[in-house]
């Protein structure tokens, strides 16, 4: 059972698209899983305070702020989930961890790599503290994703040769889609390439244990001005080709290669013109004695190839990854009986609460959220330089990549 004589305030910024998928999350994690701390749910914070109250009635916060700053300055609040657009993340989060809270921060980390190293900063000196700052990298949480790296850490693929990478959606395919903040770059930082891609980075780096050293990359904006009004819906909505238009000012579509430090070789696309590809989420890894795919549109599959098993009886073995000796998957349901989308951010939150009542670092780290920011940064510099080859520098010990960190998720 969780443990409810001891509480963990939350106070979450933001109350939108990630914000309901985190509200779930904090809402559900003390039901299925048995947790050291009991989260409570303190406040919803949003600049439209009535908005945010139909929110927080929804999923049971007890109670709204409009000001972040209000809510930070709160005695019953112990840790501030940041579901924002980037633009806004280093502020809030340097602050609250000046303040003494435990940090969540959505992905990507922020929105320029001297952004993320002043967050990276105040986390580490924040840490000495006992207050802890992790980044949301959610996907790793996918039961079938935590399990291929523990695959890959027992050395199940040999070494690691190639990683194939690709995260297809289609919901800009629509020229007339209306503008939103993702497609502004001064809110959002880039487009597909730090949106989708980030997750597609992170994922590579953990999987394999090992950081991206090198890349060359090219990035694409596909149509470059959008009605300003519309219905936004919950990604793409719609709008009217007769309406003002105005100008989008990130990459629609990006590609790279990568090499890794341990000398794989990596491909990535991630682009939101993918037409008939809702969240296809892709990755691949081949080795010496193994290989793994993934697509997260088959989010409770994993596939996994033998290369030491006799060649008449090899193949691509589908593993159904619900079994409760999977990782997470023994505090849901019977076996087979599947997992969805929102389940990697209540994983998220049973890793995060976990750390913090043992008094350890949770991993993705703000500095683990700073190596994807500089491959970000990386791609979008050769892009500018006609895809010229760019070093990503990493700082000794802080790619979480090598880091398995603490997950699985005790039921």
């Amino acid at each position: 059972m969780t443990d409810t004589s001891r509480e963990l305030g939350v106070g979450q910024v933001g109350y939108a698209f990630m914000g309901a998928a985190h509200s779930q999350a904090w809402r559900t994690a003390p039901s299925f899983f048995d947790l050291p701390l009991a989260p409570r749910l303190r406040a919803l914070c949003g600049r439209d305070a009535a908005a945010a109250q139909a929110v927080a009635d929804r999923f049971g916060w007890e109670s709204v702020e409009s000001d972040w700053h209000a809510l930070i300055a709160r005695d019953d609040i112990d840790l501030i989930d940041i579901c924002t657009p980037g633009s806004t993340h280093v502020e809030i989060a340097v602050a609250a961890l000046r303040a003494g809270k435990h940090v969540l921060c959505e992905k990507p980390l922020a929105n320029t790599v001297e952004e993320a190293e002043l967050m990276a900063e105040a986390a580490a000196e924040a840490a000495t503290r006992g207050v802890y700052a992790m980044v949301g990298f959610t996907y790793r949480r996918t039961p079938a994703l935590t399990f291929a790296r523990q695959l890959v850490a027992v050395g199940r693929l040999g070494t690691i040769r190639h990683v194939r990478a690709q995260y297809l959606q289609d919901w800009l395919t629509d020229a007339d889609a209306p503008l939103s903040w993702r497609l502004d770059k001064t809110l959002a930082g880039s487009g597909a390439l730090g949106d989708i891609g980030a997750h597609l980075v992170d994922a590579a780096q953990f999987l394999t244990g090992s950081a991206i050293s090198s890349v060359s990359g090219v990035l694409q904006t596909f149509v470059d001005s959008r009605p300003v009004a519309g219905d936004h819906g919950t990604l793409g909505g719609s709008g009217s080709a007769d309406a003002e238009r105005g100008p989008v000012t990130v990459d629609d579509a990006a590609a790279f290669t990568a090499r890794f430090d341990n000398g794989a070789l990596g491909v990535f696309e991630a682009t939101r013109f993918a037409t008939g590809r809702k969240n296809a989420m892709r990755l691949e890894i081949s080795g010496s004695d193994g290989a793994l795919a993934f697509d997260f549109e088959e989010m409770n599959l994993l596939h996994f190839y033998d290369a030491t098993e006799p060649a008449e009886t090899a193949g691509f073995r589908r593993i159904v990854v619900t079994e409760p000796t999977h990782p997470y998957a023994g505090a849901w349901w019977p076996a087979g009986h599947g997992l969805g989308y929102e389940h990697g951010f209540t994983h998220q939150v049973v890793d995060l609460v976990n750390a913090i009542a043992a008094g350890e670092q949770p991993t993705p780290s703000f500095a683990d959220g700073l190596s994807v920011q500089r491959v970000l940064a990386a791609v979008e510099a050769s892009a500018m330089d006609e895809s010229r080859h760019q070093k990503v520098p990493h700082d000794a010990g802080t790619a979480e990549g090598p880091h398995a960190g603490r997950q699985g998720g005790a039921s």
